[in-house]
C-alpha cells in the first residue's frame, strides 16, 4: 500500500511470455533512459494505462497522479528480459500473480514502443515523408503486432464510438457485437471503455455460442490516447501506434467495414476522416461498409450528424453511408453484405485480403496533425475546396477539441493560453457550434465532472443556428 495514496499497490518482477523473447542493449537502455530523448516516460505511462484497465477516468493525469511512484524497468538477463514493476495498481493481480491478459496487454506495450522506435522512427526503412512510406510502416507496425492474418476470409469489422455514453446506447452496443459474433465476423476497437467494449463484450458471447475460440479484439490506440482511455479487458490483441492518424490508417486498412456507434468529438473525427477518404475521387468505386447506429433514443444524435455532415460535405456525402436506427439485426446483416462485395473486389483487383492496399489515402490525411493554438487557428474550414479536402481540416478541428478534452499535452495548452479559436465559413461555424453544444448537453465530452470547453468557435457562434432537416 502507497503510504502516499493509501492506493494498494504491488511491487514484483514478471518474465513476459509470448511475443517479446529478446531485446538489443540499445533498445533496453533506450527503456530505460528517462532523459528527453529516451523512452522511460513514454514506456511508463502506457504501462499504467494497460494496468489500469477498467479505470472510469478520461483524464490522462489520473492515473499518475494515483499512483505516482509506479515505475517499470525492463533487465536483459540470460534467458530473456524480465519487467520489474514498482507499485503497480493491485487491481492488476489476482494473489499475487499479474492477471495474465494485462500481462499480454503489457507485453504489446514494450513491443510496439519498442519497434517504432527502433524499427519506424530512428531506421532509413521508411520515408515518412511520403505517402507511401507511412502506409508501408502502417503494414510493418501491423504486421509485427501479428494483426495481419494471411489465409483469413475478410470478417474484420472496426466499431467506433464513444468512451463516454449513456447506458443505454451501451447495452445497444452489446447487442450489435452479439449480432455479428454469431455471423462470425471479428471486432476491432479503438480499445478502451463505452462503445469500444461493448460490441466486444457482445460478440465474446455469440463467438462462445458458435464455439468460434480463436477469435480477434483488436484494440488500436496511440500514446496521447491510451492513458485517456484505458484497454478494456476484452481485448486479445492490442496496438499501440505512433499518432492518431497511423492509428486511423491502420483502421482502414485492415478493417473490411466499420460501424459508428454514439460519441462525442472523437467519433466525429473518426467519421470525418473515413468520409474524407471515400469522398476522394480515386475511391469513388470502392466498397466499404460504413453504418452508423444506434438505439432508439439516439435518433435525434444521428440527425445532427447527418445534417452537420451534408451541410457542410454536400448531399452527395450521404450515398457513402447508412443510418440503422434501433436493429443491431439489420446492422449485421448490412455488415456481412457489405464484406462480401469487399471479398468480391479484393479478389477482381487482387488485393490482400489481410491489408487494403488499394484505398487512395491522400498524403495530407496521413501527415500527424498538432493541435496547438496556431494550427487550430489555420484551419480552412470552407466550401471554396474539394470536399475531402473540407474533410480533411474538419478532421483536425475535431482532433484538437480531442486533444484539449483529454491528451496531457492538449490540456496544458489549455490551461496555459486559454480555449482553442476554430474560424471558418459562417454557416459551418453555426452548425459545428450546434454540434458541439449538443455533445456537452449530452454529456458526451467527459465521463464525469463538470465539462470546461476547451474551444471557441468564432465565427457565427452567437447566430441563430438552423434546425435539422427532419
Amino acid at each position: 500500500m502507497d503510504a502516499k495514496t493509501l492506493t494498494p499497490v504491488v511491487s514484483t518482477k514478471i518474465s513476459p511470455q509470448g511475443g517479446l523473447d529478446v531485446l538489443s542493449r540499445g533498445e533496453v537502455s533506450r527503456l530505460r533512459d528517462a532523459s528527453a530523448g529516451g523512452l522511460h516516460e513514454l514506456l511508463r505511462r502506457c504501462a499504467l494505462a494497460v494496468l489500469t484497465t477498467g479505470s472510469e477516468s478520461d483524464d490522462p493525469r489520473a492515473a499518475l497522479e494515483r499512483y505516482p511512484t509506479f515505475d517499470i524497468e525492463v533487465h536483459q538477463q540470460d534467458r530473456g528480459i524480465k519487467l520489474e514493476l514498482t507499485d503497480a495498481p493491485a487491481t492488476a493481480f489476482v494473489d499475487g500473480r499479474l492477471i495474465r491478459g494485462v500481462a499480454e496487454l503489457l507485453v504489446s506495450v514494450v513491443r510496439d514502443i519498442v519497434y517504432v522506435s527502433s524499427e519506424i522512427e530512428d531506421a532509413a526503412a521508411f520515408d515518412l515523408n511520403s505517402s507511401e512510406g507511412i502506409t508501408n510502416a502502417v503494414f510493418e507496425i501491423l504486421r509485427n503486432a501479428r494483426v495481419l492474418r494471411a489465409g483469413q476470409e475478410p470478417n474484420l469489422v472496426v466499431c467506433w464510438g464513444g468512451h463516454s455514453i449513456k447506458r443505454h446506447e451501451y447495452e445497444y452496443t452489446k447487442l450489435v457485437g452479439y449480432q455479428l459474433g454469431l455471423r462470425g465476423l471479428d471486432i476491432c476497437t479503438g480499445c478502451g471503455p463505452g462503445a469500444m467494449k461493448g460490441p466486444m463484450k457482445g460478440a465474446t458471447i455469440a463467438h462462445a455460442k458458435q464455439r468460434l475460440f480463436e477469435s480477434r479484439y483488436i484494440g488500436i490506440t496511440e500514446p496521447g490516447i491510451i492513458a485517456a482511455e484505458s484497454p478494456n479487458p476484452i481485448v486479445n490483441n492490442l496496438v499501440i501506434m505512433p499518432d492518431i492518424e497511423k492509428r486511423l490508417e491502420a483502421f482502414v486498412r485492415a478493417g473490411h467495414g466499420i460501424i459508428v456507434f454514439p460519441g462525442g468529438v472523437g467519433t466525429a473525427e473518426e467519421i470525418l476522416y473515413l468520409l474524407g477518404i471515400l469522398l476522394h475521387p480515386k475511391n469513388a468505386d470502392l466498397p466499404f461498409p460504413f453504418v452508423l447506429t444506434g438505439p432508439k433514443e439516439s435518433a435525434a444524435y444521428f440527425e445532427q450528424i447527418d445534417h452537420f455532415l451534408r451541410l457542410a460535405l454536400g448531399d452527395e456525402v450521404a450515398k457513402r453511408y447508412k443510418i440503422i436506427v434501433d436493429d443491431p439485426v439489420s446492422v449485421a446483416k448490412a455488415m456481412v453484405d457489405g464484406v462480401e462485395l469487399v471479398r468480391r473486389h479484393r479478389l477482381d483487383s487482387k488485393d490482400a485480403f489481410f491489408f487494403n492496399w488499394a484505398v487512395e489515402i491522400p498524403f495530407a490525411f496521413q501527415q500527424p496533425f498538432v493541435p496547438n493554438h496556431e494550427n487550430m487557428a489555420a484551419l480552412h474550414l470552407r466550401r471554396d475546396v474539394p470536399v475531402h479536402e473540407l474533410a480533411a481540416d474538419l478532421r483536425r478541428a475535431f482532433s484538437g477539441i480531442v486533444a484539449g478534452n483529454v491528451k496531457e499535452e492538449g490540456m496544458r495548452a489549455i490551461e496555459q493560453f486559454g480555449p482553442f479559436k476554430i474560424d471558418g465559413e459562417p454557416e459551418i461555424m453555426r452548425a459545428l457550434d450546434a454540434l458541439l453544444q449538443a455533445f456537452v448537453a449530452q454529456g458526451r465530452m467527459k465521463m464525469s465532472g463538470e465539462y470546461k470547453p476547451c474551444y471557441r468557435v468564432v465565427a457565427g457562434a452567437d447566430l441563430p443556428v438552423a434546425a435539422p432537416a427532419a
